[in-house]
């Protein structure tokens, strides 16, 4: 209890929480950490702090809200791909670090990766639902696949939201990405202005029945040619997102198309394909378009073999998919339709902007424990 009564005229925001800080013992920052769910300070001080804010009044949404998430149990699955993980790795990064804001709740999170998209999703998916979670997120590779077992899910109360790419025809909760039809126009935009008139392009993807990958293939195939007066889209190669199959068919396409002046990747997949054009020696001279960014692309940016990528913010998605399914289930909070992050373009004198290449090239990749269970403080391990 407070050794005196809440003064009523304290209603500004600086003067509850110097308030709170006075009454509890603590520093401003300490307040600010605890109401907002932050880390850096110690479960009993957190909850002295929050049943200070909760007496007094004080912003008695937020302050309630933290009360009831720290006194919830709760279980959440992720069923995320590893590979290929210059993307994944940074999706997964976003899900560890917001899930590390929430230590203080005691949720248990469950993370099965599956090793590739669309490979062993939906028996982790099963298995996950079988562990009693209360939400799960996941990577829908095979969408017809995987829509019975969502829905399944949802009709159990068990919310669901697609990270990443999506299982449309669902009933999951909500959507997380960066939307794909969006990622196709823009870089269709971007060749279509680049090239001259009448010039042929293609796109490399990886499996036109995931749905991220089919949706950037046929917004690019739409846009390209109203960019590009004359401009034809010859063809659409699977790379089935393979290194050496995508290296092949990329060398099998320039060498089977002598018109071809342009090239989209819509997966992270960029790699092979900026090899078959150094060693072909048609680099620079075919325009490449990628997608998304890493440290091992920095090079092919310096010498002009990638004119271009859209960067989806892998990071940002996974944060998301954790902070809105965090929010639903221990603070009743709603859940929007779909979270739509926004696309940019990376040119080569922008590179140093962006948060995969501000990180050492060399770091060491993810490491999730071989139980893939945190309880509590979920660490974020490297290997």
């Amino acid at each position: 209890m407070l050794d005196e009564p809440p003064d009523s005229r304290m209603k500004p925001e600086k003067v509850g929480i110097h308030r709170i800080a006075e009454l509890a013992g603590v520093s401003i920052g300490t307040v600010d950490r605890a109401l907002h769910g932050r880390s850096g300070i110690n479960e009993e001080t957190r909850s002295r702090v929050l049943e200070v804010a909760e007496q007094l009044g004080y912003a008695p949404n937020l302050a309630a809200r933290a009360l009831s998430m720290a006194k919830s149990s709760l279980r959440i699955g992720i069923c995320v791909p590893r590979e290929i993980h210059f993307f994944y790795d940074q999706l997964w990064q976003g899900v560890l670090d917001e899930a590390q804001r929430f230590s203080h709740l005691g949720i248990e999170f469950l993370c099965r990766p599956v090793k590739e998209l669309g490979k062993g999703d939906a028996a982790v998916f099963s298995d996950l639902l079988h562990a009693e979670v209360n939400g799960l997120i996941v990577t829908p590779g095979n969408p017809v696949e995987m829509t019975p077992l969502i829905d399944r899910a949802e009709s159990l109360g068990v919310r669901v939201i697609c990270v990443s790419t999506d299982a449309p025809g669902s009933l999951r909760s909500t959507i997380v990405f960066a939307e794909p039809s969006l990622n196709g126009r823009m870089a269709g935009e971007l060749l279509g202005k680049c090239l001259p008139a009448n010039s042929c392009a293609a796109v490399i993807t990886g499996m036109m029945e995931t749905e991220d990958h089919r949706k950037k293939t046929e917004g690019f195939s739409d846009t390209f040619p109203n960019f590009c007066a004359g401009g034809k889209v010859i063809a659409v190669i699977e790379g089935r997102e393979n290194e050496e199959q995508t290296y092949k068919k990329t060398l099998r396409l320039l060498s089977s198309e002598p018109c071809l002046a342009g090239l989209y990747v819509t997966t992270v997949n960029s790699l092979p394909v900026c090899r078959a054009l150094k060693e072909s020696q048609h680099a620079g001279r075919v325009k490449l378009v990628t997608t998304d960014l890493f440290p091992e692309m920095i090079p092919f940016f310096n010498d002009g073999t990638i004119a271009a990528s859209i960067y989806q913010q892998p990071y940002e998605q996974g944060r998301t998919a954790v902070r809105v399914l965090v929010d639903h289930l221990a603070a009743k909070g709603p859940i929007p339709a779909s979270n739509t992050l926004s696309p940019s373009v990376v040119l080569a004198s922008a590179l140093g902007q962006f948060r995969e290449i501000m990180e050492p090239a060399a770091a060491p990749r993810l490491k999730i424990p071989k139980d893939g269970r945190w309880i509590g403080r979920l660490q974020s391990q490297l290997r």
